[in-house]
């Protein structure tokens, strides 16, 4: 896909930020100003394709990750490395530089968007007397933010226990100091480290048998819906594409939409009538990001069995973004991550539409040029273009939906006894209703109905005598 047009400048670190976000900040630092740093290796930048993420878009994304959490950005800015430092992931000089850095603007928090050790992190905060949060630490924080269910909740706490148990390196004295020991020549007891970590490794085993319940409870309403002849449509992408804007647009719910990376957090399911009367359940699930931790993918992985479970997947993409390819990469490689693979035409397997979204953002000759890329394409895996804010290619996405539901499933017409109403309260349950009429003639009841393949069987056998 073409992307935007960029400014291919590289900002140092003492470029100006951008200035988004409002006090506040995480607790325990000692401010909620903060600088956020991207750290650029030089030579994985010279071997970086043409379509993968650049440095400026990084930058903005993580002080986007860091306006998530209502830090005031004081400063952003890319540095250029020629290698990483085992003690302090920076070379000597740029540590010295940042800390006069966080001195000048009273800086509580340092952000740097890449991932680092737990010495390193240690080092760091040692070095410039702040607050070190990494890309993971930030995304746990945002997560912990937006989690309102007690589902939730829970795995945001179980990611970020897991995460919290491999930094335990002495970072502060007082795990340093030892207690217990019996007696008064006693051992040496056991120090405040290891107590911490026992403490995490209890809680993290206490939420590991609440997050089996929640695992068999999701089980259970999935069985209870796939009683129901509604097939599910899962709506994914990556963070702030739209998808809970879309959400809205179609099942006219209420979820918070706003743009912002990771503004809702937890599933939603709605019914929604399609165009030609079919019915399907409609879930929004928690946005993708690129290097999303593994720990959050393990955490979240009885709700995105949602994913899973669909009989349709609708990837929402951001095609005015100028990295909208990169984006793409990124949920594919998730979606791999989850056992679905996003180009599989295999039976039993969920289907994938394209949704090209925000285009009420592009010009008219980008529109176009849009449209005749997705027309190129072969006719079951053609993107649908649509404007979540505007409407624009809403019921095309609907019918859309209605042909990829139909293609796996098999169209039966029966006929029914007047008095049968059992039988039509028995098809309506089990299977798909297409369409219901009553013949004035005889005064029995048409009816066209859709079932999956391995119920079709138990629909013609229950009906034998009043198929066509």
């Amino acid at each position: 896909m073409e992307p935007r047009r960029r400014d291919t400048r590289t900002p140092t670190l003492s470029s100006p930020g951008s200035g988004r976000g409002k006090g506040g900040g995480i607790a325990g630092s000692a401010t909620g100003r903060a600088l956020v740093i991207e750290p650029v290796v030089r030579r994985a930048a010279a071997r970086a394709a043409p379509s993968d993420r650049g440095p400026a878009a990084r930058l903005d994304e993580a002080v986007g990750l860091a306006c998530a959490i209502d830090l005031d950005v004081a400063q952003a800015g890319i540095v250029m490395l020629s290698a990483l430092r085992p003690a302090t992931y920076l070379g000597t000089g740029k540590v010295e530089e940042i800390a006069g850095l966080v001195k000048t603007h009273e800086a509580g928090i340092v952000v740097m968007d890449c991932a680092l050790s737990p010495v390193q992190q240690r080092n760091l905060e040692k070095a410039w007397g702040a607050k070190v949060l990494d890309r993971t630490g930030l995304i746990l924080e945002i997560f912990g933010r937006r989690a309102r269910t007690r589902e939730g909740a829970l795995q945001v706490e179980h990611a970020h226990l897991t995460y919290q148990k491999s930094r335990l390196v002495r970072s502060w004295t007082h795990l340093e100091r030892q207690r217990g020991g019996f007696g008064f020549l006693g051992g040496p007891g056991e120090t405040q480290l290891e107590a911490d970590r026992r403490m995490i490794e209890e809680r993290l085993a206490k939420i590991e048998t609440e997050l089996v319940k929640v695992k068999r409870t999701r089980e259970l309403h999935r069985e209870s819906r796939r009683r129901v002849p509604y097939p599910i449509a899962a709506l994914v992408g990556y963070t702030n594409a739209g998808k809970s804007t879309l959400f809205n647009r179609m099942t006219q719910a209420r979820v918070l939409s706003a743009d912002m990376l990771f503004a809702t957090l937890d599933p939603t399911l709605r019914a929604v009538g399609l165009p030609h009367g079919a019915r399907i359940i409609l879930s929004d699930t928690v946005g993708f990001i690129s290097d999303l931790p593994t720990m959050l993918i393990a955490a979240f992985r009885a709700t995105l069995e949602e994913v899973i479970e669909a009989d349709v997947i609708l990837h929402v993409r951001d095609v005015s973004h100028e990295d909208a390819e990169a984006q793409l990469q990124d949920v594919e490689n998730i979606l791999r991550q989850l056992g679905v693979d996003p180009h599989s035409e295999s039976p039993g397997k969920p289907t994938l539409i394209e949704v090209w979204n925000k285009i009420d953002r592009l010009d008219a000759d980008q529109k176009a040029w849009l449209r005749n890329l997705a027309e190129r394409r072969p006719a079951d895996q053609r993107p649908v273009l649509v404007s979540a804010i505007t409407g624009e290619g809403i019921d095309a996405l609907g019918a859309a939906i209605e042909v990829r539901l139909a293609a796996g499933r098999v169209l039966i017409e029966l006929v029914l006894d007047a008095t049968d109403g059992a039988g039509v309260s028995w098809l309506h349950r089990h299977t798909e209703v297409i369409h219901k009429a009553v013949d004035t003639e005889s005064g029995r009841t048409v009816m066209t109905v859709r079932a999956a393949p391995d119920k079709a069987d138990a629909v013609r056998a229950k009906f034998a005598h009043s198929a066509y």
